[in-house]
């Protein structure tokens, strides 16, 4: 009997196995790590001894409920960790574990692929000492590290402030932290951040605890240049008061999250476009199915919405797929999981505007600028297709490569598209979407397959 399969161990796909487990399914747990937990709750390595509330603050409690429960989930499914799922079509799933290539067939999927950095490149982006938060949060929480003795944090969204307090809080030197988004944009959001008052109050208590240790943060502050030779020697920034710089040995930077949706577009589900999420996202209902029969989407994969909602979304599709194989579920908890993800939603309309995408980022970005750093093109290059009457994403691509190197598009795709339509003087969402490609991530030369 083919099994029921599910993509990515992060709060999203662990709730969805133990909601099927609970309904006595033996399904498959699919993730790329090492131990599960996704970025948010990302665990330590087993010879690690750093305490919960060290690695997670005030999510300790949450971070340990899930683990706990894939724990005492392990005997109960088929969980495979260390495996890269990078190819998908109707009813299976190409995967590498150890070197080895294999296709796993299912009867349905799940499909909690997460969320990565949103990047907009600035000069001096590919020196060393040069992360994104995501990869400095993976430093701090998986290798017991910080990215540099000298560290700032720079770009927009609720990761912002919660990597720098973690870095701060564990002892590193940060020497700032710049917001791209100013006060004003954040306090006219208020009123739609109330609608969620334990999150706010976090936010607003990293914010106020960076503060009250004395370093800097900075509102309104635009990045503009990052200085060194061989490695990061400082940044550079532009606000209401001018140019600034601080001297500093690593950055970490980005613009809120981007969801990870290549294997939705490879199992062949219909996209719509986002304004919230600016972004191209995977249609899908209230209960998380997918215009393809037999895939769901959970998490933040499907949109961005925080870690509380993507244990909520797994649950409430793992419901569905159960439902839609002739089990029997409980209608009051489905209404009850579609609410609150509803409540949650509206707070996430206020985060987007308190959090606002630096909107001219595209037009002051120099020709020189490196976007796609695979195939090393340029801000003028796309600009010089875009000039030769190219406009659609994937013919800008075909034209200068931008995309197609071992990322496939997900670090500079999304730069790319903010390239292409402001030198077409068309709005982002009407350059078309960037079509995913296997494999998804890159592979090793010499793959062993199985038989």
């Amino acid at each position: 009997m083919k099994p029921i399969a599910i993509v990515g161990a992060g709060p999203a796909g662990i709730r969805a196995a133990q909601t099927l487990v609970a309904h006595g399914v033996f399904p498959v747990l699919l993730d790329e790590a090492a131990r599960g937990g996704g970025q948010i709750y990302r665990r330590q390595p087993a010879n690690f001894k750093r305490s919960p509330a060290a690695l997670y603050g005030f999510e300790a409690n949450k971070a340990n409920a899930l683990h706990q429960t894939l724990d005492e989930l392990r005997e109960q499914l088929d969980y495979r960790p260390d495996t890269l799922v990078w190819n998908a079509e109707a009813g299976l799933l190409d995967t590498l574990h150890e070197g080895r290539a294999a296709r796993l067939e299912y009867a349905s999927v799940i499909v909690a692929t997460g969320a990565t950095d949103r990047i907009l490149p600035v000069p001096g982006w590919t020196l060393p000492g040069v992360y994104s938060l995501g990869a400095a949060q993976i430093a701090l929480k998986f290798q017991g590290c910080a990215i540099g003795e000298r560290v700032v944090f720079a770009g927009s969204g609720p990761l912002l402030y919660l990597v720098a307090y973690q870095y701060a809080k564990a002892g590193a030197n940060v020497v700032a932290v710049l917001d791209s988004s100013p006060f004003s944009s954040q306090a006219r959001a208020l009123p739609g951040l109330l609608k969620q008052p334990l999150t706010l109050a976090k936010g607003l208590y990293y914010r106020g605890w960076l503060a009250a240790h004395g370093i800097a943060v900075h509102q309104g502050a635009s990045l503009t240049h990052i200085e060194g030779e061989r490695r990061v020697r400082s940044v550079r920034w532009r606000d209401t008061q001018g140019e600034q710089s601080i001297a500093c040995d690593a950055l970490a930077f980005a613009h809120g999250l981007r969801s990870e949706t290549q294997l939705a577009d490879l199992l062949g589900c219909q996209f719509t476009w986002q304004p919230l999420n600016r972004a191209w996202l995977p249609q899908r209902d209230h209960a998380g199915r997918s215009s393809v029969p037999g895939v769901y989407l959970a998490g933040d994969g499907a949109g961005i919405m925080g870690a509380d909602a993507a244990e909520m979304a797994g649950e409430r599709a793992a419901l569905a797929a159960l439902e839609d194989l002739g089990y029997r579920v409980d209608p009051q908890r489905c209404a009850q999981l579609e609410q609150t993800l509803e409540r949650i939603g509206h707070f996430r309309q206020g985060l987007e505007r308190a959090f606002a995408f630096p909107e001219n980022w595209a037009k002051d970005a120099v020709d020189e600028l490196m976007i796609c750093r695979c195939e090393e093109v340029s801000a003028g290059d796309i600009r010089s297709v875009v000039a030769e009457g190219h406009w659609e994403i994937n013919r800008v691509k075909a034209h200068c490569r931008v995309g197609m190197g071992r990322c496939q598009g997900r670090m500079c795709g999304a730069a790319a598209a903010e390239i292409i339509a402001s030198a077409s003087a068309r709005p982002v969402c009407g350059i078309g979407r960037l079509r995913a490609q296997a494999p998804i991530k890159p592979l090793p030369f010499g793959l062993e397959v199985e038989p």
